[in-house]
């Protein structure tokens, strides 16, 4: 005597759930935060795609002044060195950092020029900073070398985009507090 079994229905599919969810995502949509080598960026949103078969959550990060889009997985963000704006503080600590004497080490310049690009792209604010410093030329001085003045410009451009985003104002201004910052080490 056999009893026939009703049919099973198949179990819903579960959406797997990443094993870090439970930690707060430390960024979110509309918030800017400064990507090492990039400089400030501003995240558009959060999105999953499958990446290898693999599903994955990224950051979406324009940067309208290199007009670019950055997709970084949000389980990598810290290890890459995301992170959120500076402080008011360590702005204001970038900018005393800048009346400060050069310090230019008597070593080659192509030494010089890598560990001045190594603190560009470290994303640091004072070590920035310290690279504006460093690089920058009063009218007395005698010219830049085209390597030089292009790591100074990006250096500058760099500080000056994050000033920028910390104090809400544009970016011209904040060229200008940089370089007012500069000029009055050398009264």
């Amino acid at each position: 005597m056999t009893t026939a079994k009703a049919p099973v229905a198949p179990a819903p599919a579960v959406k797997k759930i990443p094993a870090n969810s439970n930690k707060k995502l430390e960024f979110k949509a509309n918030d800017h935060v400064v990507y090492p080598t990039h400089g400030v960026g501003k995240i558009m949103r959060i999105e999953e795609q499958e990446v290898a078969g693999l599903k994955l959550e990224l950051f979406v990060i324009t940067f309208d002044k290199d007009k670019m889009t950055l997709r970084v997985p949000v389980t990598k963000a810290k290890s890459v060195g995301m992170r959120k704006l500076s402080s008011p503080d360590t702005v204001a600590t970038a900018l005393n950092t800048l009346k400060g004497r050069a310090r230019v080490k008597r070593t080659m310049w192509s030494r010089r020029a890598q560990e001045y690009e190594a603190k560009i792209n470290s994303g640091d604010l004072v070590s920035i900073a310290e690279v504006v410093r460093d690089l920058h030329r009063a009218s007395g001085q005698p010219e830049q070398s085209y390597s030089e003045r292009q790591l100074y410009e990006a250096a500058l451009a760099r500080m000056a985009r994050e000033v920028a985003a910390v104090e809400k104002i544009d970016e011209t201004a904040a060229v200008k507090r940089v370089e007012g910052a500069l000029l009055k080490k050398a009264a």
